[in-house]
């Protein structure tokens, strides 16, 4: 798919992969009703920079700058999944998570609701084949990293 493409159009490509996370996660937080945990949140905000910077990079760029802005692009979906994988594991409980992990549990649209339940990180809110949200965030943001790796490197043999 990305075989001999230009870097600034891996970075483009990269950006558009992390707004349809993005774009995902939000539709199974105000579609599907799943609020966010804590970790849900760390996963968003690299993707956020990645989906920015990789659509805008890809536009503005000449070919030197592509290869940074395509850089910066993977790396910020990489540390993406790299968050969800840990999450998944958490979840999994092969490992512990954060102490505090709960989502912003008390404010439901816009109002103070002391009876809202807790998001837990450790609990996966749905799973499709066994994978949660995280767990696919996972596969998709580390697999499409290393995916883009290579057609980059491959660029910079061209």
């Amino acid at each position: 798919m990305m075989n001999n493409l230009a870097p600034k159009r891996i970075a483009q490509v990269m950006g558009l992969i992390a707004l349809a996370l993005i774009l995902g996660a939000l539709g199974f937080q105000y579609l599907d009703n799943l609020p966010p945990c804590e970790m849900c949140h760390w996963q968003r905000w690299p993707l956020i920079a990645a989906a920015v910077v990789g659509i805008v990079g890809g536009i503005i760029a000449n070919h030197r700058a592509g290869i940074v802005f395509a850089v910066l692009t993977i790396v910020l979906v990489a540390i993406s999944g790299g968050i969800g994988a840990y999450q998944a594991g958490v979840e999994w409980h092969w490992w512990l998570g954060p102490q505090a992990c709960t989502g912003s549990n008390f404010i439901y649209h816009g109002t103070l609701d002391l009876n809202a339940p807790v998001v837990r990180c450790d609990v996966a809110a749905f799973r499709l084949f066994g994978i949660s949200l995280a767990g696919y965030n996972a596969i998709v943001s580390l697999g499409s990293a290393l995916v883009a790796s290579f057609a980059l490197l491959r660029a910079g043999k061209a």
